[in-house]
């Protein structure tokens, strides 16, 4: 079976992200086009001396980056927590509590309710640009409701994450270790077959360290790859037990020693940061800067949940990154494409190069400067997916 090929050309700046392309670890090139076939991308270069193909698309002077890499979100959950959210703007703290009001909701919701739920919010950051998505469970926290989340996530991605561990749902409050005798035996059993990745929220009121550890090597034992929710509000063994672990990721990085820092700088775990989060509970922001100045691989993401990140923009994210994490617009795009690919350990996406999956986002702008000196504004203004152009 013959595929169709589309050029895609009169592109004012591409970013590659493929340095041998071009002369900056985005692969920067100008006057550019890209030619996809099927769901690959075939050839990439300069407008003038790009190859014919079935179908032009014409970009009038746009700029054109990668399909985002969101390597973080929580997406198969029901109910809103509108109530909680105005109460934090009002100065109440962000505890790790708040997922039980989701969790009860959750669990309440039909397959056909749950799964709408994903596919609305894949499609709202599709629009805005992002073209693979990583999502969990840990809004059912029984071993029937944590399967059937994964199964309806894995319905709609490849990439999805076993999160019975998210917090201790209250009917085992005054028995926690049984609780981890459940995430890690008849739960996992249950969850594994639809999972790539186990994560566990490593945090004072959700699992400590040994807790985490069990869970984490309990899912490396059935084949799954940690991540871990890692030093979000709190100094703790999160990042270090991520690291010693190959987690692929260690996600949040908001209060950390020298040490975390040294760890993560000297392994392959990527730290991933999620400003919509602190932005959304007005806390410290994680210092991005003091990571990339370390040696550290940093990946932006959402972390799209209704309680404490309901955006599903990366964009957004961007904006944040730039404005109050310390980096550069160039670095700020990099850890929101490349680099959510390196914490999903994945090699075919977050760039645009031949043999790369043809994921391409178009800007209304010159520049991807934009998206974060336009802040807010919808920039994207096509996107394709798999070689295949999204509405």
């Amino acid at each position: 079976m013959t595929t169709r090929t589309t050029l895609v050309t009169n592109i004012r700046t591409l970013v590659t992200n493929d340095p041998a392309l071009g002369d900056t670890p985005l692969g920067l090139l100008q006057d550019a086009a890209v030619v996809m076939d099927g769901d690959r991308i075939a050839w990439v270069g300069p407008a003038a001396g790009a190859p014919a193909a079935d179908d032009v698309y014409d970009a009038q002077g746009r700029a054109a980056i990668p399909g985002f890499v969101d390597s973080h979100s929580h997406l198969v959950f029901a109910g809103d927590r509108t109530e909680e959210f105005n109460a934090r703007m009002s100065g109440r703290a962000y505890s790790a509590g708040g997922i039980r009001t989701t969790v009860a909701a959750t669990r309440a919701a039909t397959d056909a309710e749950l799964s709408a739920n994903v596919a609305k919010y894949l499609a709202e950051a599709l629009s805005q640009g992002t073209t693979t998505l990583e999502t969990k469970s840990g809004y059912g926290l029984t071993v029937e409701d944590e399967a059937r989340a994964l199964r309806i996530a894995a319905q709609h991605t490849d990439e999805v994450t076993y999160l019975g561990a998210h917090i201790v749902p209250p009917d085992y409050a005054d028995d926690p270790a049984a609780y981890v005798a459940l995430v890690t035996g008849e739960m996992l059993d249950a969850c594994a077959p639809y999972a790539r990745w186990v994560d566990v929220f490593c945090e004072k009121g959700a699992f400590d360290g040994d807790q985490a550890r069990a869970i984490l090597t309990a899912g490396q034992a059935k084949g799954l790859t940690p991540r871990v929710h890692a030093n979000q509000l709190s100094y703790g063994p999160g990042v270090q037990l991520a690291v010693e672990l190959d987690a692929a990721s260690a996600d949040h990085c908001t209060h950390l020693t020298d040490a975390d820092v040294d760890a993560l700088a000297n392994g392959s775990t990527v730290a991933t940061l999620l400003p919509g989060a602190e932005f959304s509970t007005r806390a410290a922001w994680p210092d991005a800067r003091r990571l990339i100045d370390a040696g550290a691989t940093v990946a932006l993401s959402t972390d799209c949940n209704p309680g404490s990140s309901f955006t599903s923009s990366m964009p957004f994210c961007i904006a944040l990154a730039v404005r109050d994490m310390g980096m550069t617009p160039d670095e700020a795009l990099w850890s929101a494409t490349a680099g959510g690919a390196q914490a999903l350990r994945r090699t075919d996406v977050g760039r645009v190069a031949p043999g790369a999956r043809a994921d391409l986002a178009l800007l209304d702008a010159p520049s991807h400067v934009h998206l974060a000196y336009r802040p807010g504004v919808p920039l994207v203004t096509a996107v394709w997916q798999h070689g295949a152009r999204k509405p």
